[in-house]
């Protein structure tokens, strides 16, 4: 064995240079363990990782939204190369003696906050991770909160996860609300531009899958280029079926299907709209407690239940026989579009990045819901129910 280890590698290696003790062990305190390695935190120190910064900045703010004590969120890509994100709820609890309203402003900036982005279904985390503003912080080389409470403006600045500043009050306020400001720290990564499109398309998501949510987006790093949008989408999941099609509306020979269903076996609410159209292919979009999903049981109980309703009501209509086999599932879903949303008091996600759904009891409870309410419409209106069944039938036929 220590003629082996003398050799390995083609080097060779002495008995000190193989040694491995506590010595080696690096210790890492505080900020320094997040900056050291910030891919654990907010996935890369790429483009990517910078719109995670956004969100874990913004989930705040939109959770304010959503539990009815702020009306919108505004978030702001500045000339400077920061980002502001505003929200007009009653502010940020200025210190921790004021109890419910959440941690004091600097507790939530500069201590990760243990548990955050792991609420029920009334909580909608952005990222991926969920670990909180004072990541942000940490990775920025600057960071400033102004809060309207009360009326009194409170003010304080911070660099790289620790207060530079004391909290000042910094004079009277109208309205209430947090505005929160950072600028990514160019030392950790290679670039700090923001990708408008990689932001918008995030925030439209999460307002499709939250009907009460208004969110802005606003570019003004280029004076002459400015941009600016408005997420509100009171229709819901049937609005986002409509975006995905875009064009391919027109050639749409049924209405959207849209239900939600809440459902005590699962914990949670079934959020699902989808239609049929001419367009090739299937464009089916699944989330969990409003985070993109790769997969999981709420995305096998949709196309159980599609496969079941439509095989079903083609038994009854003689187009299958008693004993033929039914439609697999992607035949029933050339040309489909959907959104399939669940919302769930107690998620579990599989793996670190929570990208499939675990939860096996949502498999049935999702299956039955879609079932249900297909079957029904089926049987509502034999034209509607005909020019799906036939597209389906004749796509069987062919293949």
């Amino acid at each position: 064995m220590e003629v082996l280890l003398d050799i390995i590698g083609g080097d060779i290696v002495s008995e000190e240079d193989t040694r491995y003790d506590a010595s080696h062990i690096q210790v890492l305190e505080g900020w320094e363990a997040v900056r050291k390695r910030p891919g654990m935190y907010v996935g890369s120190t790429t483009e990517r990782g910078l719109r995670q910064m956004v969100f874990e900045v913004a989930d705040r703010a939109v959770n304010e939204v959503l539990a009815g004590r702020a009306a919108s969120v505004d978030i702001t890509l500045m000339p400077d190369g920061g980002v502001c994100v505003a929200d007009d709820g009653p502010g940020v609890p200025i210190d921790e003696t004021e109890g419910a309203g959440g941690p004091g402003l600097e507790a939530l900036l500069t201590q990760m906050q243990a548990g955050v982005g792991t609420g029920g279904r009334h909580d909608v985390t952005l990222g991926f991770c969920g670990v909180g503003p004072a990541v942000a912080n940490a990775l920025s080389c600057r960071m400033t909160a102004e809060v309207r409470r009360e009326g009194v403006l409170w003010v304080q600045e911070y660099a790289r996860g620790e207060a530079s500043t004391p909290l000042t009050e910094a004079g009277t306020a109208t309205g209430s609300g947090t505005t929160i400001a950072f600028w990514p720290d160019a030392d950790i990564f290679g670039a700090t531009e923001f990708s408008f499109d990689g932001l918008e398309e995030r925030f439209r998501e999460v307002a499709f899958l939250n009907q009460g949510l208004e969110i802005s987006l606003t570019d003004l790093r280029r004076p002459d280029e400015s941009r600016s949008v408005r997420l509100r989408f009171p229709g819901g999941t049937r609005d986002f079926v409509d975006f995905l099609d875009g064009h391919a509306a027109a050639s749409t020979p049924v209405d959207t299907i849209a239900f939600e269903c809440e459902d005590p076996r699962m914990g949670g609410v079934t959020e699902v709209a989808f239609r049929w159209c001419s367009c090739p292919g299937e464009r089916v979009q699944s989330f969990a407690n409003s985070r993109p999903t790769v997969g999981g049981t709420h995305a096998v109980g949709f196309r159980d239940g599609m496969t079941a309703a439509v095989t079903a009501y083609a038994r009854e209509q003689g187009l299958l026989t008693p004993t033929a086999p039914g439609f697999d599932a992607d035949r029933i879903g050339e040309g489909l579009t959907a959104v399939v949303s669940v919302k769930l008091d107690r998620p579990e996600f599989e793996g670190s990045t929570r990208g499939v759904l675990g939860n096996s009891e949502v498999r049935d409870c999702v299956g039955q819901a879609v079932q249900d309410h297909l079957g029904r419409w089926l049987k509502e209106d034999q034209d509607r129910a005909a020019a799906v069944i036939g597209q389906i039938v004749q796509g069987a036929r062919r293949d």
